[in-house]
């Protein structure tokens, strides 16, 4: 949630709301979304702002779900649900509806977020599904705990900048409180989460020997594949069982270090993957 929501934090369409971001105390950002700036011209338009108005919601859900709970003086629960109602009192959430987070909930393709009932007391729940930097010690994940309940492909994405240093030093939480992994490739069946559908190098993760060192994995509601690492928070080199450029061509990389490393280490170019997070 970086954090992100994925993708870019780009402004959006002049006819679209206006969005601003703030740092926050746990590094990362605050989305706060404002007002009108323009008005509708047709069946087209309004598609396109409703897309935007979504975008918008989704993104801030992610941060206050994943990452700004406390800070924002949200009621999370122990499992990662928070009162619907309590999140669309705040600020940033004006203009926005119960309806709306109901369409986003249940048009996200990655399936980011779970609602519930609730109770008379607390009204409909909401939390994200995975992708916390906050502690949510009760969030629903599944252990995985032989290798035959691993997916037989376990693979993490990242981009070209960050290469090195995984090769040298493993993947890390970065923040969060897991790694994320996928059970395939961006675009591979059944890959719904976990994966980012730009990343430039994918590194397969040998599950069984992690598992073998202690290593704990779960799978999230939505179907990502997620470990803490090791007692630092890193998932080490020596599970990594290969690694592949995805772009411009698809290739195997060298999992060698040192001048091998800074020879394969990806178009210097690469703006999109300068912006992006590991995870």
């Amino acid at each position: 949630m970086g954090v992100s929501a994925d993708g870019s934090y780009s402004s959006q369409r002049a006819q679209g709301f206006l969005s601003l971001w703030s740092p926050s105390a746990a590094g990362h950002s605050e989305f706060r979304v404002g007002s009108r700036a323009g008005a509708l011209q047709g069946p087209g338009a309004t598609s396109g702002l409703l897309q935007d108005r979504d975008v918008q919601l989704s993104k801030a859900l992610s941060y206050a779900l994943r990452h700004g709970a406390l800070k924002l003086g949200l009621p999370m629960r122990a499992d990662g649900f928070v009162p619907l109602d309590a999140l669309l009192q705040l600020p940033q959430f004006c203009g926005f509806s119960a309806e709306d987070v109901r369409r986003v909930v249940d048009t996200n393709q990655k399936q980011r977020f779970a609602l519930q009932p609730g109770d008379p007391s607390t009204g409909p729940l909401i939390r994200a599904n995975q992708g916390h930097s906050l502690q949510v010690p009760e969030l629903e994940l599944m252990p995985l705990e032989t290798p035959q309940a691993l997916p037989l492909t376990l693979v993490h994405g990242t981009f070209w900048r960050h290469w090195p240093s995984i090769l040298l030093k493993g993947l890390s939480c970065r923040g969060r409180t897991h790694i994320h992994l996928a059970p395939g490739l961006p675009g591979d069946p059944g890959v719904i989460s976990g994966i980012r559908p730009n990343c430039e190098v994918a590194v397969f993760i040998d599950g069984p020997l992690a598992l073998a060192d202690g290593v704990p994995f779960f799978r999230s509601a939505n179907g990502v594949i997620l470990t803490p690492g090791n007692a630092d928070g890193f998932l080490l080199p020596k599970y990594f069982k290969e690694a592949l450029q995805l772009r411009p061509t698809r290739k195997s990389l060298s999992l060698a270090g040192d001048e091998e490393t800074e020879r394969q280490s990806g178009p210097k170019h690469s703006a999109r993957g300068k912006r992006m997070t590991q995870q």
